[in-house]
């Protein structure tokens, strides 16, 4: 658990690393235009928006490199972590026989008293024997209860209506 929240930290850090310089940037680039909005008076939107877009394109441009080989790094870890460190730790890994000897699901699949159908070797001995557990319990097709016809819609009731 502690290797999860270690790795967690480190994107957390690199997410910091790879947008701190652009979101201080495109602060400063709006700061120094908004003095200058202020002392010229002249309080249009439109004038902020195109530097502070050129500025954190020229720093992902210039540190966009960087930014990569954060990135790269961090997935190497993140693959290195998942496939060396954690499969080679006991206490992460189920053993490669943990489903031979067990049946996590028994409960789950068991449908209607059926855990007692024979095997595939028993019906290819026996092939005209048809696979069921007693004529009693095969599954009865009867038709369905006539329940009372489904109210109709708003549209329809509308139209029923004369609205």
């Amino acid at each position: 658990m502690e290797m999860l929240f270690e790795y967690l930290s480190k994107g957390f850090m690199t997410m910091l690393s790879i947008s701190m310089p652009c979101v201080l940037t495109a602060a400063a680039i709006g700061l120094v235009i908004g003095i200058l909005q202020a002392v010229t008076q002249v309080q249009e939107q439109t004038i902020v928006a195109a530097p502070k877009i050129l500025s954190v394109f020229l720093v992902i441009m210039i540190f966009g490199v960087g930014f990569a080989r954060l990135l790269t790094n961090l997935v190497q870890e993140g693959s290195a972590l998942a496939f060396n460190i954690v499969p080679k730790n006991e206490n992460y890994v189920i053993s490669s026989d943990y489903y031979k000897y067990t049946r996590p699901f028994a409960e789950e699949m068991k449908v209607d008293g059926f855990d007692n159908q024979p095997t595939i070797n028993e019906i290819m001995k026996n092939p005209g024997k048809a696979p069921f557990i007693d004529k009693n319990e095969r599954t009865k097709y009867l038709p369905a209860d006539k329940f009372p016809r489904p109210r109709p819609n708003f549209i329809e009731t509308n139209k029923i209506l004369g609205r």
